[in-house]
């Protein structure tokens, strides 16, 4: 267990032992947390391949790694001449009892497959014997074990069904909706941002089925050090160096608040709820700044807030917001002019499941913006990034409104609402 897998069914010592980690995975379970063990099967080690691995009988050619390797080109990855030999049958079976033993002996709910383009192809082409690979893992995990792959290249057999002849991955990496909420947050200037391409990257999906993707405004690949370069989190790219500015504060919220209402499944990078801003890395002891500053939870404990709202509506915790934990999705409304992008989310429809979504994309505000709704009566808001219990220099914004007849935005009904800069707002009945 960890990123560098020199030996696969050992336990990371800095995470205990195999069974405080069983007595981990059930407490979390027991809270209604499921826990998802990121597993390496591109590449092994390359630290410490000695001790199993490497050369285990003394046998290698062309200077390789021996029977667990490939022993041609096919070996090479950024980590070194360290890519399994998929194409033997004792390394699939090793690799997929890894897969198992996670599943079964510590019973974890879900597998995140690290880099599966790696495992699918190598610079010299596919690799049949390591797609094989993956669907015989997926074949064999339970129905109720998710399994996610990190592919970022945008390909629909990753998840498509094992009948139809893909992967069957339940879910994958969507890297290009994090490009596009980057993309429409980190400019200094609104003109930049793009309503079209928002409105694309909500209505994507793969195989028609939205839960089919991850979606993220951060994860450790966009906010780590590349080759001596710190790329930092959402609010560090919004202003470098003033990473807790008001801009980085509505801006990186503002993105949030758009993975968080819609339909994917949403994924949170640690530390991103309170306003972490420096360069993440795995390794304190290259980068000071890797530990989580823990005191910022208590110092942004507003940001910390209006992320535990998020998630609370996200899930219908209030029986409100049914339509957030849905697959449906209209958008609207578009104004790129303005900037303001409106969404409509449902599952079946109606009191409790219909919910409305608009988000203002510029530094205006908006103290009555027009926009139509499915139906009359009262629309509640139920949640303002704009809110000053979040940050006191927020303007507060937004407010109830009543939806009255009237054709508009291919509605029946229509009302206006209040928009903050650079907020999303949340209302339903």
């Amino acid at each position: 267990m960890g990123y560098n897998p020199a030996l696969l069914f050992a336990i990371e010592g800095d995470y205990g032992k195999e069974r405080g980690v069983q007595r981990f995975v059930n407490e979390a379970n027991r809270r209604g947390i499921a826990v998802i063990v990121d597993v390496v099967y591109n590449h092994l080690g390359p630290d410490n391949l000695g001790d199993c691995f490497w050369r285990f009988d003394g046998w290698y050619e062309n200077n390789g790694g021996g029977i667990y390797f490939y022993q041609d080109d096919r070996a090479q990855t950024d980590f070194g001449a360290t890519r399994p030999d998929y194409g033997r049958p004792e390394v699939r079976q090793m690799l997929r009892d890894n897969a198992m033993m996670w599943l079964h002996e510590y019973h974890v709910d879900g597998l995140r497959f690290d880099s599966t383009v790696n495992i699918r192809r190598s610079r010299q082409g596919d690799l049949p014997d390591g797609w094989q690979l993956m669907q015989w893992i997926n074949k064999d995990k339970r129905p109720e074990n998710l399994t996610i792959a990190e592919d970022l290249e945008d390909n629909e057999w990753i998840t498509k069904k094992l009948e139809d002849g893909g992967a069957g991955f339940g879910s994958q990496w969507d890297s290009g909706f994090y490009n596009v909420i980057r993309n429409a947050v980190v400019p200094m200037n609104d003109e930049s941002r793009s309503m079209a391409s928002i409105q694309a990257a909500l209505n994507k999906r793969y195989n028609g089925d939205a839960f089919q993707r991850v979606i993220y405004s951060e994860s450790h690949d966009e906010v780590t050090e590349h080759f001596g370069i710190k790329l930092g989190r959402m609010p560090e790219k919004i202003w470098p160096g003033n990473a807790d500015s008001w801009a980085s504060r509505k801006r990186s919220t503002l993105a949030a608040a758009i993975v968080l209402t819609a339909p994917g499944v949403p994924m949170l990078f640690q530390g991103q709820e309170f306003l972490e801003g420096g360069t993440w890395t795995d390794s304190p002891k290259t980068n000071p700044d890797a530990m989580l500053d823990w005191s910022k939870a208590t110092k942004y404990s507003g940001i910390l807030q209006l992320y535990r709202d998020l998630i609370k509506f996200r899930r219908n915790k209030e029986k409100n917001t049914r339509g957030l934990m849905g697959q449906n999705i209209r958008v609207f409304h578009t104004n790129e002019q303005a900037k303001v992008i409106a969404y409509h989310r449902s599952m079946e429809g109606g009191r409790g499941d219909d919910v409305i979504i608009v988000a203002n994309f510029s530094a205006q505000s908006f103290d009555s913006y027009t926009i139509g709704f499915p139906s009359s009566g009262t629309w509640k808001l139920r949640f303002n990034s704009d809110w000053k219990g979040y940050c006191e220099d927020f303007t507060g914004i937004g407010y109830d409104t009543t939806a009255h007849e009237g054709e508009y935005d291919g509605f029946s009904c229509q009302g206006n609402v209040g928009l903050g800069p650079y907020s999303l707002i949340i209302l339903s009945q």
